[in-house]
Parts: structure tokens; C-alpha cells; sequence
């Protein structure tokens, strides 16, 4: 299990050549499973570059099959913190909105009649006046799927300037953190839970908005 920093590239990619997590772990040594291919051992799921927490990734091809049949029946479940923009009317809820490429902008995705099926649900968990701190959990795992809900819901990410634009004093990045994973170890079958809080950027915007 690693806790990922805002910034950090998960594998390497146009203009990510070196810096990657991928280059972090064969830095550690040892064996990663080589499922996903020569440019990402050991990685199970990535997480984009600006969003910050807990990644698993495999040591050996046994466990990754075993994490990516969880991550498909969806018994490894994965649970956000995020900071949208606006406050929320209602407390708790479903999000679902097909999601595919952007029809304008190829290397965006957006809610689209053609895209996959994709569900989020969130709970408030606390407002001020202009911003909202929600739990988001994925039902589905579609790329930048939470980022793409909130932002067709009218509350997008602060700081995410990709899909909401970045208002005067938000961060440079998403305010988006992997919290929390729920998963059963690969070989034991035994039920694990991993939780890691936000990084200081994340607190201290959130402490920062009115």
C-alpha cells in the first residue's frame, strides 16, 4: 500500500519520462508483478497526478490478478475525500452519468450518451458558505470519474482546473484524497482496511474557506 503525493505520475508517459511512482518502486527493489505490462509493474489502479493517497499495487502476478478480480466484482472498495465548490442541498446521494472522451477535447473525459456507465455516491460531511467537504465512494472506476460527476453536477473540485476551472486563492491542484481502501489480502482472503489522512494542502484550504 503507498500513500501517493499530489504531483507524483503513477507510471510513466509523454512527457512523464522519470519521477514516477513506477520509478520509486524499482527503486525499492525486489520483484513487482508484471500484469500490467514493462512501463507498469506492480501497478494495480493509478490515481491521477494531482490527486493525492493510498494506491495498492502487487509484488507478484498471483496478487495482482487477485486485486483486479476485486477491483471488477468491486469487493475492493475505494473511499475519497473532496472538497466541491458550493453547498450541497441535500446531504447524501447518487451521481450517474455515462462517461467517455470528451467530444471537443480528446484528452478529457466527460458525461456522454456513448460513454460507460459510471455511479458515485457522496455524503456530506461538512459545509461553509462557499465550499462543501464531501465522502465520495466509486461504484465504478471510470477515469476522473469523480472529478467528471462533480463538475457535471454543477460542484466541481476546487482547484481543478481541468473540469471546473480554478477560482482566485484555491490550490494548484484537485482537492482530492484516496482515504480510505477496503480490500481482502490476495492470498489469506482475510478483510483489510487502509485510511491515510490528507495531505497539509488539503487541511489547510479547507480551514481556509469561509
Amino acid at each position: 500500500m503507498i500513500n501517493k503525493p499530489a504531483g507524483m505520475v503513477v507510471h510513466p508517459a509523454p512527457g512523464h519520462p522519470s519521477g514516477t511512482l513506477v520509478h520509486a518502486l524499482l527503486g525499492r527493489g525486489g520483484s513487482w508483478s508484471a500484469v500490467g505490462g514493462e512501463v507498469r509493474p506492480g501497478i494495480v489502479h493509478r490515481l491521477d497526478k494531482g490527486t493525492s493517497g493510498l494506491i495498492v499495487v502487487a509484488r507478484n502476478d498471483a496478487s495482482h490478478r487477485a486485486l483486479s478480480a476485486q477491483l471488477s466484482d468491486r469487493t475492493l472498495s475505494r473511499t475519497y475525500l473532496a472538497i466541491a465548490r458550493g453547498r450541497f442541498q441535500t446531504d447524501a446521494g447518487e451521481l450517474e452519468g455515462a462517461i467517455g472522451r470528451h467530444p471537443k477535447d480528446r484528452k478529457r473525459m466527460a458525461v456522454v450518451a456513448e460513454g460507460r456507465f459510471a455511479r458515485t455516491r457522496y455524503e456530506v460531511l461538512e459545509k461553509r458558505r462557499t465550499h462543501t467537504l464531501l465522502r465520495c465512494d466509486l461504484d465504478t472506476g471510470r477515469t476522473h470519474q469523480i472529478r467528471v460527476h462533480l463538475a457535471a453536477f454543477g460542484h466541481p473540485i476546487a482547484g481543478d482546473a481541468e473540469y471546473g476551472g480554478r477560482s482566485p486563492g484555491e490550490p494548484e491542484r484537485p482537492m482530492l484524497h484516496a482515504w480510505r481502501l477496503r480490500l481482502r489480502h490476495p492470498r489469506t482472503r482475510a478483510e483489510m482496511t487502509f485510511e491515510v489522512a490528507p495531505p497539509a494542502d488539503f487541511r489547510e484550504f479547507w480551514e481556509s474557506v469561509e
